[in-house]
């Protein structure tokens, strides 16, 4: 079994299968399973698979044809130009979350110091640590999700202080420049509306968000304030139809700013306390 061989039969089943964008499956699952870069397997088409290789990239397959994320498979997921470590314990980072770190950078990058409110794989936290130099501080509730974000700050060089709280509990009244989230706000009663990658295998406690997917920005919005030093930023990643009523938890913060993503859907609110 060639490279290309592979490649063309793993293809052939992830179409059969429905995935979507399946070459480009193909391609990252074999490298995966080779040990190399996607780069590598156009520059030798012509090379044999070992047995263990093959038996790798076919379980692998299986898996994504099952549903598994790719991301879960390799455990890698790149986020504002790093790569991630990501397991099922922790929401896959997405490349709408990179304008929460736009934001924080055009409104707070002077911020001495900052938490990441359920922090899940570290992204926000170790990219803002990094980018500004700041003191960061991180809340997860999840003590798996924890260990996750700790190796992919460590792994990053990113000094992050990891706290397993819920929410804002653990961190002291006046003591942050800028709390950014991603938190959860999917509606409960949106879960079988959504696909099976996210709904079969990504974490519950970082999609859902009660009946109104409207809880957990009502807890930040409203413990906020304590924990913000004078003149703080609070910048939050929406969900879809959340603007309405995020927008009227802020009515009395000042400079409240809403971000569009790059489809023009409202995608980050900033204020300051």
């Amino acid at each position: 079994m060639t490279v290309e061989t592979a490649l063309l039969q793993g293809t052939r089943l992830l179409e059969d299968g429905g995935i979507g964008v399946a070459r480009l499956t193909a391609e990252v699952l074999l490298g995966y399973a080779l040990h190399v870069e996607r780069v590598y397997l156009y520059a030798h088409p012509e090379r044999e698979l070992r047995e263990v290789e093959w038996l790798h990239y076919g379980r692998y397959l299986h898996e994504r044809l099952k549903g598994k994320p790719t991301q879960y498979i390799t455990h890698r997921q790149e986020f504002y130009g790093r790569e991630f470590h990501v397991t099922p314990d922790v929401l896959i980072p997405r490349p709408e979350t990179e304008h929460v770190v736009e934001a924080a950078l055009r409104l707070a990058r002077s911020a001495r110091r900052l938490v990441d409110v359920g922090t899940g794989s570290g992204a926000l936290a170790a990219t803002l640590q990094l980018e500004t130099g700041a003191e960061a501080w991180a809340t997860e509730i999840s003590p798996a999700a924890a260990v996750v974000a700790a190796r992919n700050a460590r792994t990053l060089g990113a000094p992050v202080n990891l706290v397993v709280s819920n929410l804002l509990d653990a961190i002291a009244d006046r003591t942050m420049d800028l709390v950014v989230s991603n938190p959860p706000y999917v509606p409960l009663a949106q879960r079988a509306g959504l696909q099976r990658e996210v709904r079969d295998w990504e974490p519950d406690l970082a999609l859902f968000a009660g009946e109104s997917g409207f809880e957990i920005y009502d807890r930040i919005v409203a413990d906020a304030p304590r924990v913000l030093a004078p003149g703080g930023w609070l910048i939050l990643e929406l969900g879809f139809g959340s603007l309405e009523h995020v927008s009227k938890l802020l009515a009395g913060w000042r400079s409240v700013q809403v971000d569009p993503d790059l489809a023009g859907i409202p995608r980050v609110i900033a204020a300051a306390a």
